[in-house]
């Protein structure tokens, strides 16, 4: 027990990530009776995002100077996450193209099942994100609407200023510093549950229909590693002059992360710590890119949106056609910049796409049924693709710290440490 606490917690996790795999693959189905230790600690981290989200956002704001420092590093990072977005839903639908997926698939053989959805309207969606109840948004998780929502909040603030309203300031600071303390406190516990997530994932996912969807599969991790080879190393390089591999090392703890959950949002607190402690990221900068990016930069997703859309056409013999295309690539823009950071939001997504194309249902089943694999590779570039926004954005306001972005990574365990040296 003595070696196990005196592992660095990035050790811990990656050891518990092994006994995991191991024990689902030995436990099979009776993989499931662990299943409540990987839901106490989602549960976890998902109390954490709501009061975490909007303390570090109000303190990443009122460290801003003005509004329009603010409005500098909002419009670079939706630049940042509207191109890359776009670039991943066009490589999706490429690698689908390339190898069409859907082609030949007999969906006699699958089993249609019901999926609530209703019509996809951009204007509809857009006006969901504009907050009209603040106390429902936070107790529906609804992210978009609550980070405008504190957005609004902390720019009324910044205009009044601190000498008008000196308590509230501290208290952001104050209720900031608590909340990062408890999260330290919940990540501390992470090796233990994802453990039992891991176990639990393998030991239950069937493989049938993962079998009749191979190139499916293989085509949605193409375009990602497309990505992660080719979009995120060119923008750090031209952009923020960042070595990508420094980089990929560096935010390798929050990517392990996020593959584990499956969700952008639990991934928060790590990236938050990452951003700070191993890319030299001021909290003023990842305070508003972290919680934002969880939310509506799912690169990953859109990957996979320009997958499934091929694939479903050509699995309903529908025509593709250039007009085709360039819709796909654009809904995937839409659809990923809605889609909620938490495990599961894919699917209903995915009908949601279906039905704006004017396809049936019948292949949610099969998509549902491989969604936990390929989620995995999803989510793991939609956190790299907020810390490589994050450290862009950083470098091009000259708010990066190259020092610490350029030191030795250090475990988890130490990150924490000098954190709460520094808040001290």
């Amino acid at each position: 027990m003595k070696w196990w606490f005196r592992q660095k917690l990035h050790t811990q996790v990656l050891i518990g990530a092994v006994l995991g795999i191991i024990a689902g693959i030995a436990l099979r189905e009776n993989a499931m009776i662990l299943d409540p230790i990987g839901q106490i600690f989602l549960r976890l981290l998902k109390f954490l995002v709501v009061p975490l989200v909007i303390a570090t956002l109000m303190s990443g704001v009122l460290q801003m100077r003005s509004v329009g420092e603010l409005g500098n590093v909002g419009a670079r990072f939706f630049a940042y996450l509207t191109v890359t977005s776009l670039i991943a839903s066009a490589f999706g639908v490429g690698m689908a193209l390339l190898l069409r997926p859907g082609k030949g698939l007999d969906l006699a053989s699958i089993d249609a099942e019901e999926v609530e959805t209703e019509d996809f309207s951009f204007a509809e969606q857009l006006l969901s994100w504009v907050p009209d109840n603040f106390f429902l948004a936070m107790s529906e998780t609804s992210m978009i609407p609550l980070i405008i929502g504190t957005i609004l909040f902390a720019i009324a603030m910044m205009l009044i200023g601190e000498e008008r309203l000196p308590r509230i300031f501290a208290m952001v600071r104050e209720g900031t510093e608590v909340m990062l303390k408890l999260t330290n406190m919940i990540i501390q516990v992470s090796p233990y549950g994802v453990f039992a997530l891991l176990a639990v994932l393998v030991g239950t996912t069937g493989t049938e229909m993962l079998e009749a969807a191979t190139k499916f599969v293989v085509a949605d991790v193409a375009g990602i590693l497309l990505v992660a080879v080719v979009v995120y190393p060119s923008v750090l390089m031209t952009f923020a002059r960042i070595n990508p591999l420094r980089f990929y090392r560096k935010a390798w703890p929050s990517t392990m992360f996020a593959m584990t959950t499956s969700s952008s949002a639990a991934t928060i607190p790590v990236s938050m710590r990452v951003a700070q402690d191993n890319l030299g990221v001021p909290r003023k900068i990842y305070g508003f890119t972290v919680p934002f990016g969880a939310t509506a930069n799912m690169d990953g997703f859109a990957v996979a949106l320009g997958v499934i859309s091929i694939f479903a056409a050509d699995a309903f013999d529908m025509k593709i056609t250039v007009g085709l295309i360039v819709q796909i690539i654009l809904l995937g823009l839409a659809l990923s910049l809605g889609a909620a950071g938490v495990r599961g939001a894919g699917i209903v997504m995915s009908a949601v796409l279906f039905e704006a194309l004017g396809l049936p249902l019948d292949l949610i089943p099969l998509l549902a049924a491989i969604w936990p694999i390929i989620d995995v590779a999803h989510t793991g570039l939609n956190i790299t693709s907020d810390l490589a926004g994050t450290a862009t954005v950083a470098a091009q306001t000259n708010e990066l710290d190259r020092k610490i972005l350029n030191a030795p990574t250090v475990g988890m365990h130490q990150t924490t440490a000098k954190s709460d040296a520094r808040q001290q």
